[in-house]
């Protein structure tokens, strides 16, 4: 457990690395007795700072939501992070990748929320009456922590390594499809680099999304009305790099595309 002072000295060195783009040393190094608490207080302090300067919450993502992230993470839960005003991309608008540190791309089910959630009892029934539509989306993740060299509370700490999402047109009854089967394509350049069912998300995104609004209600924070979750990811995440025009395809659920410039 980190005392408040080494929490803030965590979240400073973080949000200067975001601001300037200067990934820095493992925190599990820099502040070995860190744990998964003192990683979402850290988390939390910048987005504090974010909202008190402009910022407004969007809503959530969830990280970590496959089994073999988990594994790999030495954890048996996913994470989560914010998703802000300030993260809003738009498929229209090239995006710099000199504006982050390593960006990555991934392929998600967004969930639009119509209704608040229950928290800590939410449950997968309370998730499709409260979802007003789900949408086919991008989340562009990013790592402040030099080479992605990152361990659970690395990624927590760094907002769950999110740094903007996009999302398609299309709007979807969450009952109009089944949410476990949505296959999807990810195209870069015009050439096919990643592919995913949605079920790789814990079985099936709704089980993601009930996790996260019981999760979040242990911080005293409700997925409400109006807020985007991102669920986690269909498949591996890939680099982006300057020049790529990546489309991301689903299966009843429409494109969405993101391009990135130097």
């Amino acid at each position: 457990m980190l005392s408040d002072d080494l929490r803030r000295e965590a979240a400073a060195a973080l949000a200067d690395a975001e601001c300037h783009q200067r990934p820095i040393a493992p925190l599990r190094e820099t502040y070995p007795d860190l744990d998964v608490v003192d990683a979402y207080e850290i988390q939390l302090i910048n987005i504090r700072h974010r909202l008190a300067v402009g910022a407004t919450v969007h809503g959530h993502k969830v990280g970590l939501s496959s089994k073999a992230m988990q594994e790999m993470m030495g954890v048996d839960e996913p994470d989560y992070g914010h998703l802000l005003s300030d993260m809003a991309l738009f498929s229209e608008r090239p995006v710099s990748t000199g504006h982050y540190c390593y960006p990555r791309v991934e392929v998600e089910v967004a969930f639009i929320l119509g209704a608040t959630l229950p928290g800590e009892d939410c449950t997968e029934d309370d998730v499709i009456e409260a979802t007003e539509y789900v949408a086919p989306a991008i989340e562009l993740i990013d790592s402040r922590i030099a080479d992605w060299n990152i361990r659970i509370g690395d990624t927590i700490a760094d907002n769950a390594s999110s740094a903007g999402y996009v999302l398609g047109e299309a709007r979807v009854r969450p009952t109009d499809l089944d949410l476990r089967t949505i296959d999807a394509r990810l195209i870069c350049n015009g050439e096919q680099v990643a592919e995913g069912r949605s079920d790789a998300v814990l079985g099936n995104p709704v089980t993601a999304v009930a996790w996260l609004a019981r999760k979040v209600a242990s911080f005293g924070v409700t997925l409400e009305a109006g807020h985007v979750i991102l669920p986690g990811s269909v498949h591996r995440a890939i680099d982006a790099r300057p020049g790529d025009d990546f489309e991301a395809v689903f299966d009843g659920l429409g494109t969405v595309q993101l391009s990135f410039t130097d």
